[in-house]
């Protein structure tokens, strides 16, 4: 038999080996174009996702919802007390004590100073001895008269006699008048030697010591009192508002009033409207107005500069929307003002709207909205019509909760 020959089985072996390295290579050339597809295919869809996602503009809404709105009308206004007396002494003398501390609460008739009252008192004696005195001699007079009506009568004395008595008589009479005058006013600048607070309120620093001499002239006087409970604030207001204060004044009970520190956000009292001033200024154009609070808890002082903010009205059962909704302009190529509302398509579109009174952070949509339909609130100087949104930080119209709460509140009335 023949035998093959080795080289026969080397020349057959190579030529499938090349074929098999050739398969796998075109194999995982197929592998990877194929990774590579896919791979490129998820690249665009993701970054068309973030590029929608980038495109929609994040804007806070909130719901227009319905409300009774409070009509108030701002003032500027400084505390004035009801009452300021400068304690002043009405008789001359030496200051023997004082009665207060200074910053006291005092209430009207407390001692506040005693004056020396020996004086007055020797000067008392005096007049009350004169009048004793004239009184006594008025007494014998008169009787002396009921003398000489008896003689007259007896034809005993002349007529001319008995008319000088009855002369002399009215004389002493008016003596007397004269000396109880006297009396009197010697007792009442004996009680002026004790001095009491005339109002009640709040004694300021003390103006004089004890043991000088004060006299009527002195111009600072002894102390000065301010009430402080009530109080009354002045403010002014323009004179446009005149006829909507005085109707509402005519309307029914006193007009509430609220007052505000400097920053308007602290609010210090609350009170009620006195009065109006009978003219207007016309050096400003301005009426002014008189409030009065209890300020029960001191925190009104007098000529402190305040913030008032006066309740004309109350306008029932309006829509509503927060005042950073409003926007001017001309979206549309008309000037005027509009809102951009968004709902479930999360697209902003332009509405121009009418608005009513504007009170605090709220102002009243006279037409353009609905109840329930959601309104731009921040975010709306990026948009435009028609511009994709997204909603973050959503509120209510009425100041809280979120926009589709509020939205289902105000829907239902």
């Amino acid at each position: 038999m023949n035998e093959p020959q080795p080289g026969a089985f080397a020349s057959t072996a190579a030529p499938r080996r090349r074929r098999g390295w050739v398969i796998v290579a075109m194999l995982a050339v197929l592998l990877l174009a194929v990774f590579l597809r896919l791979h490129h295919a998820v690249r665009r869809g993701g970054h068309g996702a973030l590029a929608a996602s980038a495109a929609a503009v994040p804007v806070a809404v909130a719901a227009v919802a319905r409300a009774d709105v409070s009509v108030r009308l701002d003032a500027l206004g400084a505390v004035t007390p009801l009452a300021t007396v400068t304690v002043r002494t009405q008789i001359s003398g030496q200051l023997q004590k004082i009665g207060f501390a200074e910053g006291q609460m005092v209430r009207a008739g407390q001692f506040l100073a005693q004056i020396d009252p020996r004086p007055y008192q020797a000067a008392l004696e005096q007049a009350q001895a004169s009048l004793d005195r004239d009184s006594a001699v008025l007494d014998n007079a008169r009787m002396d008269l009921r003398r000489y009506l008896t003689l007259i009568a007896r034809h005993a004395i002349a007529a001319q006699q008995l008319d000088t008595q009855r002369s002399l008589v009215k004389q002493y009479e008016g003596t007397v008048e004269f000396d109880r005058a006297q009396v009197r006013t010697a007792a009442l600048n004996l009680q002026y030697a004790h001095i009491v607070a005339p109002v009640a309120g709040r004694v300021g620093l003390r103006q004089v010591d004890a043991g000088n001499y004060v006299t009527p002239a002195d111009a600072n006087g002894i102390v000065v009192i301010t009430r402080l409970q009530p109080i009354s604030v002045i403010f002014t207001l323009p004179e446009d508002d005149v006829d909507e204060v005085l109707g509402a004044m005519r309307g029914g009970p006193a007009l509430a009033l609220e007052a505000y520190d400097r920053t308007g956000r602290t609010r210090l009292a609350t009170g009620r409207l006195l009065t109006m001033d009978n003219q207007i200024d016309p050096s400003t154009g301005t009426v002014k107005l008189r409030g009065e609070f209890d300020n029960r808890d001191g925190a009104l002082f007098p000529n402190q500069f305040v913030n008032v903010r006066l309740l004309v009205g109350v306008l029932r059962d309006q829509l509503v929307i927060p005042l950073s909704a409003v926007q001017h302009g001309a979206p549309n190529g008309v000037p005027g003002t509009f809102v951009y509302v968004t709902g479930a398509d999360h697209r902003a579109k332009v509405r121009t709207v009418s608005l009513g009174t504007t009170a605090g952070d709220r102002v009243v949509v006279a037409s353009g909205l609905a109840a329930g339909e959601l309104v731009v609130t921040e975010g709306a100087d990026r948009l435009r019509d028609g511009a994709a949104v997204r909603w973050s930080g959503a509120r209510s119209g009425a100041g809280g909760g979120k926009a589709q709460r509020g939205a289902r509140r105000a829907g239902k009335g």
